[in-house]
């Protein structure tokens, strides 16, 4: 399946599990502890699902990856990242370093959030550890945000907690027998706020190219129940109001 590592979220979506007209969560005042637990092939989902969350401005971005992570996804690729923001990097061997490197980051008030990208349960990345970068992040109100791959959900301090799948791709509108816009399964399962839910992401690549659009956007639509996503894709993003 496509995967599209740009992204921007419309604000309102049709979730699964809840009626239509219900928004996606809005992002907090407050920052906060986020993680992400992506399939095996939704690994650069998952990156453009933290970009769009990043917005616009001029404080930095600090962007850490364990050396498993660089194995399996390389590199970040700052031309086609879409992130509007100063971006700072650093390639890391072990957890154990990327958490402390994490930790220290969200010290720093200048930053405009911390991601990380770790791969598998290493030990490091325990509840106690979890719950040190909550406390910073509470501290200074600097937001982080855990990729991580090829790991299980267990206990962790973590605030939000979502999950990230690839779905089979809309059909090409000029060929039906041919892949066309990607889409991937988003799942909200653990928030504070009580407003879990699972959405349809749909990367729009014509609403990107209209004139005063958002390049690079992600679509939330509807599920479908019996399956037939791809035939029913126009007459959902109808509906969405695109």
């Amino acid at each position: 399946m496509d995967v599209i590592p740009c992204a921007m979220f419309r604000k309102h979506a049709y979730p699964m599990s809840q009626s239509p007209r219900t928004a996606l969560p809005a992002g907090r005042a407050e920052a906060t502890l986020t993680e992400i637990f992506p399939a095996a092939g939704a690994e650069a989902a998952a990156t453009g699902f933290v970009v769009a969350q990043l917005g616009q401005g001029t404080a930095p971005v600090l962007w850490i990856q364990d050396r498993g992570a660089q194995r399996e996804t390389g590199h970040l690729c700052l031309a086609g990242l879409g992130l509007r923001r100063p971006l700072m990097t650093m390639q890391l061997s072990r957890p154990v370093d990327v958490m402390i490197a994490i930790e220290e980051g969200l010290r720093c008030k200048a930053l405009a959030a911390v991601v990380a990208e770790i791969r598998g349960d290493p030990p490091a990345v325990n509840f106690t550890a979890m719950r040190r970068l909550a406390m910073r992040v509470k501290a200074t109100n600097v937001p982080c945000w855990l990729i991580r791959q090829a790991a299980t959900a267990g206990l962790s301090a973590a605030r939000d907690r979502w999950r990230i799948a690839t779905l089979p791709s809309a059909s090409d509108p000029d060929d039906r027998r041919a892949p066309g816009d990607p889409r991937w399964q988003v799942e909200l399962f653990r928030s504070p706020s009580g407003q879990t839910g699972t959405w349809v992401a749909h990367y729009d690549r014509r609403t990107g190219r209209e004139a005063g659009g958002a390049a690079d956007r992600l679509d939330l639509v509807a599920a479908i129940p019996d399956g037939t996503l791809a035939e029913d894709a126009g007459t959902l993003g109808q509906r969405a109001g695109r």
